[in-house]
C-alpha cells in the first residue's frame, strides 16, 4: 500500500492507550500506513512501534485550559502534518475537527462514550444543570458530525444514536487484539484471589467490591488509577479492605499476570445511563486470559456473558449478591475453569481485533479514494 499519513489525535488519552494506539495505531502502521499520534502528555516526542509520536505538551489538570489553550495547540500542531485523514478521540476536540475539515481534510470523530448519558453521571456538574448541558452539547455535538467524514463508535449503541440522525457512523468495538491476548494459566488455578482492572471509583463499584470482600473467604487483587484521593480513603476505611490487595498502576505485562493468578474478573459498574449499553475492552480481556466474569446485571452484558456461559451477572449495588457469586466461583474450581473456557472460545471466535481493524481499514481506504 502507498504510504498515507495517517494522524490520530487527544488532548485526554495516554500516548499507549488501549484503543487509540495498541489496537488502531498499531494495526494502521502495520497496515502500511504512516500514522502519528499526538498527545499532551509532556513525554516529549519518540517512534513506538512504528508510530511517530508528537507531543504538544500539558497545560495541569484545568479542563478550561485543556479544553481551549490545548484544542489550539492540536490545531496548529495537526495542521503541520498535513494529513490524508485526521482522526480525533475527545469531544472537545469536536471544533477542531470541524476545522480541519473545512481545510478539506477527511475528519474521524472516534466517540469512546455516549457523552450526553455520561454527562448525567459527573459529579462535579452541579445536579440541576447536567440534563440541559447533556442536551445542549448533544445537539452540538450532533451538528458538527454531521459536517464530517464519519464517526467511529466504541459501541452499536453510540454509532445507533448517530445513524438515527442521518450520520455516518459505524461501530469499531474494543475487542482484544492478537497481542494483547493474554495466554490462560497452563494449570488449573488453585488460589483465592479474584481482580478488578481498570479505572478506579465510585460508579465503577469501588465500594461495593469491597464490602462484598467482607463475607468472602479470598483476596481481591486492585489495579488501576483511582478517580479521586476521597473515593481511596473512603474504601480504605471499610471492613473489607483488609482482603484488598490494590497494586497500582501496573503495567500491560503486570496486568497479565495479576489475571494469571485470578479466579475471576469483577466488573461491577453502576447503572449509570452511559453504562447499561457499553462495552468495556477489560471484559473481554478478563475472557481471553480464560477467567470467568462477575459483572453488572444489564441486557447486554447478559447477553456476552451469561448466555454463553462465561460469567455471573449480579445486581452491581447489592454486595451481598457479589460476594456470593465470588464465593461460588472460589468454591467451585471445575465450574470456574469451564466458564473461563468458554469465555476464551467465545474472545478467539467473535470478540477479536481483527475483525474491527478490517472494518477500519475498509473505511480508512474509502475516504482515501475521494477527492
Amino acid at each position: 500500500m502507498t504510504k498515507s499519513v495517517i494522524a490520530h489525535l487527544s488532548t485526554v488519552h495516554a500516548r499507549r492507550d488501549v484503543r487509540i494506539f495498541e489496537k488502531m495505531a498499531c494495526s494502521l502502521a502495520e497496515a502500511g500506513f504512516d500514522v502519528h499520534l499526538v498527545v499532551a502528555d509532556g513525554l516529549g516526542e519518540e517512534t513506538l512501534r512504528g508510530v511517530a509520536v508528537h507531543d504538544i505538551g500539558t497545560l495541569g489538570a484545568s479542563r478550561f485550559k485543556r479544553m481551549l489553550l490545548q484544542g489550539m495547540r492540536m490545531w496548529w500542531a495537526a495542521r503541520a502534518l498535513r494529513a490524508r485523514i485526521y482522526h480525533f478521540h475527545d469531544p472537545e476536540l469536536l471544533w477542531v475537527g470541524l476545522a480541519l475539515r473545512a481545510s478539506g481534510a477527511q475528519v474521524i470523530y472516534d466517540s469512546h462514550e455516549d457523552v450526553p448519558r455520561d454527562i448525567l453521571s459527573k459529579d462535579w456538574i452541579a445536579p440541576i444543570l447536567r440534563r440541559v448541558i447533556a442536551w445542549v452539547f448533544e445537539r452540538f455535538e450532533n451538528q458538527v458530525a454531521s459536517h464530517l467524514s464519519a464517526v467511529v463508535a466504541a459501541t452499536p449503541h453510540i454509532a445507533a444514536r448517530f445513524r438515527a440522525r442521518s450520520i455516518r457512523a459505524l461501530d469499531i468495538n474494543n475487542y482484544p487484539a492478537e497481542r494483547e491476548l493474554a495466554e490462560p494459566s497452563a494449570s488449573v488455578r488453585t488460589g483465592r484471589s479474584v481482580c478488578y482492572i481498570g479505572g478506579i471509583g465510585g460508579i465503577r463499584g469501588l465500594l461495593e467490591m469491597v464490602r462484598s470482600m467482607e463475607s468472602v473467604d479470598g483476596t481481591l487483587v486492585m489495579a488501576g488509577p483511582y478517580e479521586s484521593h476521597e473515593i481511596e480513603v473512603a474504601a480504605q476505611a471499610l471492613p473489607g479492605w483488609s482482603k484488598v490487595d490494590y497494586r497500582g498502576v501496573v503495567s500491560r505485562d503486570q496486568v497479565r499476570s495479576i489475571m494469571a493468578a485470578s479466579r475471576a474478573g469483577l466488573l461491577l459498574f453502576h447503572p449509570e445511563p452511559n453504562h447499561v449499553d457499553a462495552q468495556p475492552n477489560k471484559m473481554f480481556e478478563y475472557m481471553s486470559a480464560a477467567l470467568p466474569v462477575v459483572a453488572s446485571d444489564f441486557p447486554l452484558w447478559r447477553r456476552v456473558l451469561v448466555d454463553q456461559g462465561a460469567g455471573v451477572c449480579v445486581d452491581p449495588l447489592d454486595p451481598t449478591q457479589i460476594a456470593a457469586a465470588i464465593q461460588g466461583l472460589l468454591d467451585d474450581t471445575e465450574r470456574a475453569q469451564a466458564m473461563g473456557e468458554r469465555g476464551r472460545a467465545a474472545v478467539l471466535a467473535r470478540y477479536r481485533w481483527d475483525h474491527e481493524a478490517l472494518k477500519l481499514f475498509n473505511l480508512y481506504r474509502e475516504l482515501l479514494a475521494l477527492r
